[in-house]
């Protein structure tokens, strides 16, 4: 039978994406849903100490993808953590993993929706949150190469907007190198849960590691594309946040629901403040895209282990693609855009995907030196950082998250008692 046919299928996903397109897709996630979504409730949060928080952040996302990496380099298939936590730790967390991650990831994509509408037509926003899914679920589904191309246009565009958004701050009179000061306002506390929040927009290298049945040469193209992704997008993270507080302030910049907008009006080019609202919109909807396309190839890995619906892992024979996972999830997220509230969705997917790489870096602990293991030191920052961030986000954001969890680990124990998830033939490991 073939490996990726788990439920007897003779279908399988189609691999065409090379190290450019995965890269693409990560930076497409990452710097859409990160400068225009999460950095004003950080800079809320941490005050003066913002780009302290950005650099926990980064400190853990980069130990994140080391492991994510190695791992995905020996398990070059659609699933990420799901699949490594189920191979290398047992059943159940990969199941935990994978159900993080479905669950704050599906928050997340209605916080892109959201966020869409709101630079597109603040006063109709829910409406155009809706309009944006159904049509990047219909982008998704006639093929990921489609998507992938779609995916580079967006990031070339955010790319050119974040740039100039730079310039016109630094070489501003109104640009202050003493703005970046750390000063008393700056509490443990605030600077973590900033960091939690930021973690928010630099997990989407995850989106790579679930196309593993979809990419050229898995095993040599993950672990380049991730590394790469990552360290484009702290470069262009770190230099907005870096131009947007000297012009701005952190009082400012966390005052402002389109802080970038306002950076650049504050700096005297009030005529590109239009620039960057396009911008904005465009970012978040390659946001949108790269996240419904890895939420429904994670759908599709715990559908063929029945851990879900197996009709959800059917896999389309014209496109190529799990067709059917892709229509549920664009459905939940549609649902969800029209009445979530974005800051509780950023907190709630912070969480949930805290924790999905929780389980990442202890599944990367587990690999030999012949399984080309990471530093030791690495997965156990990683592990740590994911669990200290994850438990430091508001009050509410955390029991939410541990709610959901508690009621997929609830689910998982019924469907245990009753019978095998599944069988050896669908390749499930029982450690």
């Amino acid at each position: 039978m073939d490996p990726h046919s788990r439920n007897g299928q003779a279908a399988v996903l189609e691999r065409r994406l090379g190290v450019f397109d995965a890269v693409v897709i990560g930076l497409g996630s990452m710097i859409g849903a990160g400068i225009f979504a999460a950095l004003a409730p950080a800079a809320r949060t941490a005050g003066s100490g913002l780009l302290v928080g950005l650099a926990i952040a980064a400190v853990v996302a980069y130990c994140n993808a080391t492991s994510s990496a190695r791992l995905a380099a020996r398990y070059p298939q659609s699933g990420g953590t799901y699949v490594y936590g189920r191979e290398r730790l047992g059943e159940f967390w990969g199941y935990l993993a994978g159900w993080a991650f479905v669950v704050g990831k599906t928050a997340s994509c209605a916080a892109m929706a959201f966020t869409v509408g709101s630079y597109v037509w603040p006063g109709h926003a829910h409406v155009v949150a809706v309009a944006a899914v159904i049509a990047l679920t219909a982008v998704n589904y006639v093929g990921v190469q489609k998507a992938a191309w779609l995916t580079r246009v967006i990031v070339a565009v955010v790319l050119v907007v974040l740039a100039a958004v730079v310039v016109a701050c630094l070489t501003s009179g109104e640009a202050q190198s003493g703005r970046l000061d750390v000063e008393a306002d700056a509490s443990v506390t605030g600077v973590l849960q900033a960091a939690g929040f930021l973690f928010f927009a630099f997990a989407g290298y995850a989106r790579i590691a679930t196309l593993g049945d979809e990419v050229r040469d898995p095993a040599r193209t993950i672990p380049r594309a991730i590394p790469v992704a990552l360290g484009l997008t702290l470069v262009v993270y770190g230099s907005v946040a870096v131009a947007v507080l000297m012009v701005l302030g952190p009082t400012g910049l966390a005052d402002q629901a389109a802080p970038l907008s306002e950076a650049v009006r504050h700096a005297g080019v009030g005529g590109l403040a239009p620039v960057v609202r396009v911008g904005a919109a465009v970012a978040a909807l390659g946001s949108l895209l790269a996240l419904i396309l890895g939420v429904s190839r994670t759908t599709l890995a715990m559908s063929r282990d029945r851990h879900l619906p197996q009709a959800l892992s059917a896999v389309h024979p014209r496109f190529n693609v799990p067709h059917r996972a892709e229509l549920a999830v664009g459905a939940v997220v549609a649902v969800l855009a029209a009445s979530t509230d974005v800051r509780g969705a950023i907190g709630f997917s912070s969480f949930g995907v805290l924790v999905y790489y929780a389980v990442a870096n202890a599944s990367a602990w587990t690999l030999t030196a012949e399984e080309n293991r990471p530093l030791r030191a690495i997965p156990v920052v990683g592990l740590a950082g994911c669990l200290v961030l994850a438990f430091t986000l508001p009050v509410s954001s955390v029991g939410w998250g541990v709610a959901v969890l508690a009621l997929g680990a609830a689910a998982y124990g019924v469907r245990r008692k009753a019978g095998p998830v599944a069988g050896p033939d669908q390749g499930v490991s029982e450690k």
